[in-house]
Parts: structure tokens; sequence; C-alpha cells
């Protein structure tokens, strides 16, 4: 059983605006309305029109005008919330917004809660928990990959693949319990062939997803670009030129950076985190040296790494810096050597830097990072290096934490399903483990959870959503 009480908040951003939204939701949204509504056509009542209907009319307390609103209806349970809810349009005054709220409190509703209006649209059956959690992610999104990740969550694409595993596992498991009721007989209804597959099918989908979230938390957070090299080769000139602004100080002065610069940018639909790291070198000098420490622990959690190299300098000594670099580089890591200061540069580091020979990682691209030459193809290289195709609508990508938590906990467990038949031990054992698998792919959909749980996700939501 959860609160009945009718609920008022403004849902649209705070502050002024030309229109803001008051949503009411409860058994009593509509009677609350009429209360202080006031329509031009004599006698007419909100609760006596029809479902999905707008009105226009008047805001009224103690008989003076707070304002001209037009009001939306929405009737149980064909709601967001699964509720009767009232959607008041107002002018965006932040006096008359909050005056309408005091009128709906003073007439019987209540404030909401953070996330109270997608608590009770899960509470309701009208979506599962994991495509409630999606409605924060589609809010906060800030690019094109982002948004389709959400929506495709929203419109239980991730929801459908968990509820697919269960139906199968939940089979099985019914199985291999109807077996200990009948273990005197020695009798097996579970085929542990059969079963093996469909585990390792199971194992195979979960460590997919599982992976995936490296992926889907990029997109979501921004894709992290660490830029590193030497001091002076023009990180924080490239870095300026990719933001299209002077973010950080650019001098010939050796070691001018000596601390992260990070900044994130939307380019083609896709944000990317970037980190303008120290200049790597031996240096006796303290602080600099701690900026240097955090320069390759930044190079350690990106997924591009932009190595800036100076075509001024001899080819040897270039070479032998993205050696050093590449030391550091894990495979999962996009490496693109960005050869820079080709307007000037000495023209034989130039030429055999052309014919080094790159690993499957890596990319190379030549460009004046203060005349911002050859940056579109850069851009290009850095956007093609992450599987951005990867987050298509037809796939599930993972991009929330919990999620990741509790699939790793599942894989774990169906581990130990298949350790067991590799063991051939008995179905009481294998049920343990099927049902604690189970027990996590429902944590997620929300089947299973405490109110603790549902607190803590939902109380990260914006008001009046």
């Amino acid at each position: 059983m959860h609160d009945q009480s009718t609920i008022c908040a403004i849902s649209t951003s705070p502050g002024v605006g030309a229109i803001a939204v008051i949503r009411l939701s409860g058994n009593e949204a509509i009677s609350i309305a009429d209360k202080v509504f006031q329509s031009p056509v004599e006698g007419k009542k909100l609760s006596n029109q029809s479902a999905n209907s707008i009105h226009f009319g008047k805001i009224i307390y103690k008989n003076e005008i707070i304002d001209e609103v037009v009001v939306a209806l929405f009737k149980a349970p064909h709601s967001f919330t699964g509720e009767d809810i009232v959607e008041i349009s107002c002018h965006g005054s932040t006096y008359i917004q909050q005056k309408i709220l005091e009128v709906l409190v003073e007439n019987g509703a209540r404030l909401a809660l953070p996330g109270e209006f997608t608590q009770r649209a899960f509470l309701n059956g009208k979506m599962d928990l994991s495509q409630a959690e999606a409605v924060a992610d589609l809010i906060a999104s800030s690019s094109a990959a982002a948004h389709k990740l959400a929506i495709n969550q929203m419109r239980g694409g991730f929801s459908k693949e968990i509820g697919a595993l269960r139906d199968q596992l939940l089979h099985f498991t019914a199985m291999v319990e109807l077996e200990l009721d009948f273990s005197e007989e020695d009798v097996e209804f579970a085929d542990r062939t059969e079963l093996r597959n469909l585990t390792e099918r199971i194992e195979s989908l979960l460590k997919k997803l599982k992976d995936s979230f490296q992926l889907g938390n990029a997109i979501k957070n921004g894709i992290p670009v660490a830029i590193v090299g030497e001091t002076n080769v023009g990180k924080s000139t490239l870095l300026n030129a990719l933001l299209n602004e002077d973010k950080a100080i650019v001098s010939d002065i050796h070691g001018t950076t000596r601390d992260v610069i990070e900044d994130v940018v939307n380019i083609h639909g896709t944000a990317f985190r970037f980190f303008d790291t120290a200049g790597i070198r031996e240096t006796t000098d303290h602080i600099e040296t701690l900026g240097i420490e955090r320069s390759y622990s930044k190079l350690e959690q990106a997924s591009v790494v932009l190595l800036v190299v100076d075509t001024h300098n001899p080819y040897l000594l270039v070479e032998s810096r993205i050696q050093k670099i590449r030391k550091r580089i894990e495979p999962s890591q996009t490496l693109i050597i960005v050869a820079n200061k080709i307007d000037n540069g000495l023209p034989e580091t130039i030429q055999q830097l052309e014919v080094l020979e790159l690993t499957d990682n890596e990319k190379m691209v030549f460009i004046a990072a203060r005349q911002k030459e050859n940056m579109d193809e850069l851009i290009d290289f850095m956007i093609h290096s992450i599987n951005i195709e990867a987050a298509d609508q037809q796939d599930v990508i993972v991009t929330n934490a919990r999620h990741y938590e509790i699939l790793k906990n599942a894989h774990e467990a169906i581990l130990r399903v298949l350790n067991g038949l590799d063991m051939q031990i008995t179905g009481d054992f294998l049920a343990q483990d099927i049902r604690e698998c189970l027990h996590y792919l429902s944590e997620i959909t929300g089947e299973v959870g405490t109110e603790e749980v549902l607190g803590h996700i939902f109380k990260n939501f914006c008001i009046g959503k």
C-alpha cells in the first residue's frame, strides 16, 4: 500500500518563464481543481468533463483572479501515474506559480516529494523500475546518443531482455525444484544438457550486458578523452581549439599546465569529456610532479587518448615518446597520435610519422592546432573510435550503475550454476544458485525491492516529475 493523498508540484523548470505547468495527481485531483477553477461557461465543472480534454478558465482565490489558465485532464488509469491527473498551464511568474500551489494545498493537496509522480507510475504498474530510472536519464540527457539510450530504456528495451532471461530461468527452476519432491525416486525433470545450453546462453548475455556499461556510462556522462604529451607540444592549444574557447592558458614556458583541466563539449550529438593534462617530462618541481602523476591517472581512465607530439622535434625523440605512452595503453582504449605544428614542422619527422606502423586501436592525424587545420579529421577519428553505433535502439546498453552492480552479481550466480553442472552437484544446490540469479534480475525491474532502494532512486528526481 502506498500513500493515496493527492500531490501537487511545479513540473517546469524553476524561475520565470512564459509558461509554467503545475501538476496534480491523486483520487481528489479533479475535485480539488474544481474548487479553484472557474470556466467562462457558467456551471461548467471539470469533474463532468471527459478524459484527455483541455479547458480554458481562471484560477480564483477568495474572489480574486490569480491567473487565466489552461487545464488538461487525464483520468485513471490512462495517465502517467495511473491516477487522475490535472495539469494547470499558467503564466510563468514565480508569484503566480507559488500562489496556485498555495491555493491547491489549502484545498486538500500536499506538496509532492522529489520523483513522487514517477514513483507512483511505478507503484501503479505503469512502468517497471528500470523504465522509471530512464525517465531521470532522459531529463538529464545532454547528447543525441544519451537521449537515444534513455528513450530505448524508457520504452522497455532493457526490461524485455531481463524479462526473457527470467522466463527461461523460471522454467528450469520449476523443473529442478520438482525433482526435489521426487528425490527418493531419483528422477530428473530438468534435462541437464538443455539446462547447460540455456545457462551458457544466459551467461553470455549477462556478460554482454555487464560489459556494455563501460560504453553506456561513457555516453551518459561524456566520452572521457585524455590529452597527453610532453610540455609545450600544444596540448592546451588543442583543447582550446576543440572547445572553441580559451579554456587553458597557452604559453611557450614549459610546465604551464600543472593540474588537469576538464570540460565537456557536445560534438555532432556526442558528449566528450576532455582532460588537458600536465606535460609529461622529467622534473624536480614537486607541484609539477603531482600534476604529471594525475596525467597518468587520467590516461588510464580515458576511453580515447590524444597523444600530442611536436613535429618540430627529431623523429627519434617523437617516436620514443610514442613508445612510452603505448606501454600504458590498454587494447580497449583508442590511441590517436596527434602530430601537431605541421605548418612549420620538420619534413623528415612528418614523413617518417606518415609511415609509422599503427596497431588496430591506433590512429594518426596531422594538424596545426593554432590554425585549427585538419581538426575535422581529428573529430571524425574521435567519433568513430567509440562504437556509438552500438547504441542503436535495437541494442541494449547498460547506463545505470545500480543495474551494473546487479548484473555483476547475477553473472557470478549463473557462473556458479555452470560450475555446479560441471561438478554434477544435486538439484537443490543448483536451484539455490538459479533462484539467486532470478532474485538479482528481479531487482532491476523492481519486482523485488525495498523501501530503502526505492527511496534512494526517486530522491534524485526533480520535484514535479
